[in-house]
């Protein structure tokens, strides 16, 4: 029989058990808020993400002064959440208009917002433009096309980065990797000159920088450290035969987070040593100027934040074969697993003291033999009613949930030193026929 503490490293760093045996989080019994606001729940740990915020700059910006910190918003955005950045010092990065509505609608200021996106509409360019967006990502000629006229038409000239692919190999999923120039995303570097050429011609944008994404969930340094030379070198290349001046280098993000217990990810320390150590390296070698570095961390920056809870209702033996444990939410509030089978580590939040008795696998209610949460995980004896707390579920559970099988969204909390506020309600059954007509 095994313990499940290590486990526990896994969750935000305010986790403890209490008396009972309990999972707290922020101070807060996890039971009591499963009992208290229902379950499927998302606990979003505040003093965790503001400390994980705190530590991308401090480690960043010690080695490299001129670096800015840009939220991947898609790794999940709310108004509270948006806000807690803003309090921060964090910038952001939306790839909708949605996102930077969201953001907006926090308060956030603007100027602070890089919007990417491969296929923006001229809605949503015309609305960044109108409401100040401090830098557009620009990622192929149309786009570049339709923004030049927009701006020309407002009278305002945006700043731009243009989103090249590096041809990185960032050995991750391959529904994650987006360096390589198979991609859908930015300029090949084999066109990234007319690229440069065209948006130095362009009179309503001024072009400020390059920009890359490599990839999600990188457990290496050295892709990136590949991305950093090719980005650079093509940068002097920029330089000599069109006179463009780099003034920011956006290297995306990608940072790994910890899913499982025997699978740890780089510390942020590791990462920035690496990445700040090349660029002041390459610049001196290419006598380039040393432009400002953005980096754009999302999921290792809310990641580990972000708690799932379910409670679990039937339980079902296959003889020979496993043991299932279904909870009451799965594919519908955390996709992952069934489209990138991703493996995720729990506790019985009720039961976290006790020994590991049982095998069982958690299985989702929706309708679909893929929707298995976790499978084959050592946990105490299951029992209808259990708690399962899922740790790691911060980035992209929420954003790419649905209401698959017509099920609800489920309700977002916050903690902080004992006390807990809702920062989303769960949806009710008029929302899902809301915007329905007959």
């Amino acid at each position: 029989m095994t313990k499940q503490i290590p486990r526990l490293a896994l969750f935000p760093a305010t986790t403890e058990l209490n008396q009972k045996g309990h999972l707290t989080i922020g101070g807060f019994d996890t039971v009591a808020l499963a009992t208290e606001f229902g379950t499927p729940l998302y606990v979003f740990d505040e003093t965790g993400l503001r400390n994980k915020c705190r530590e991308f700059k401090q480690e960043f910006g010690k080695r490299y002064a001129r670096t800015t910190v840009v939220y991947a918003s898609k790794a999940f955005l709310n108004k509270a959440i948006a806000g807690i950045l803003k309090e921060e010092g964090i910038w952001l990065d939306a790839v909708s208009a949605g996102e930077f509505s969201i953001a907006r609608a926090a308060g956030f200021p603007m100027q602070q917002v890089y919007f990417h996106g491969n296929n923006k509409s001229a809605e949503e360019l015309y609305l960044a433009i109108e409401w100040g967006i401090g830098h557009i990502v620009v990622d192929n000629f149309q786009e570049m096309a339709v923004l030049n006229e927009l701006a020309g038409k407002l009278r305002v000239r945006p700043s731009i980065l243009l989103r090249l692919t590096p041809n990185i190999d960032a050995h991750t999923h391959r529904f994650l990797s987006t360096g390589v120039t198979d991609s859908k995303f930015g300029f090949p570097l084999s066109y990234g000159g007319e690229a440069v050429s065209k948006a130095l011609a362009s009179p309503n944008v001024n072009l400020v920088g390059l920009h890359c994404h490599i990839g999600s969930s990188i457990f290496e340094v050295q892709p990136f450290l590949d991305a950093v030379d090719n980005m650079l070198k093509f940068a002097v290349e920029m330089k000599q035969k069109y006179s463009f001046e780099l003034q920011q280098l956006d290297i995306g993000g990608g940072f790994a987070l910890q899913y499982v217990v025997d699978n740890p990810a780089p510390p942020v320390a590791a990462y920035a040593e690496a990445i700040t150590s090349r660029m002041a390296a390459k610049c001196k070698e290419l006598k380039l100027n040393p432009p400002e570095l953005l980096i754009e961390p999302g999921r290792s920056m809310v990641g580990q934040s972000g708690v799932a809870l379910y409670t679990v209702g039937a339980i079902k033996e296959v003889p020979g074969v496993r043991t299932f444990a279904c909870v009451d939410g799965g594919m519908g509030d955390n996709i992952r697993p069934a489209i990138y089978d991703a493996k995720y580590e729990a506790v019985a939040a009720n039961k976290v003291s006790e020994n590991d008795t049982q095998k069982v696998t958690i299985a989702g209610k929706y309708c679909e033999s893929g929707d298995i949460l976790i499978r084959d995980i050592d946990l105490p004896e299951i029992t209808a009613g259990d708690i399962i707390a899922i740790p790691s579920c911060g980035a992209y559970c929420i954003p790419m949930a649905s209401n698959y099988n017509a099920s609800l969204k489920p309700a977002i909390v916050m903690v902080k030193d004992g006390q807990a506020r809702l920062i989303r309600r769960r949806e009710t059954y008029k929302d899902l026929v809301s915007t329905d007509f007959v």
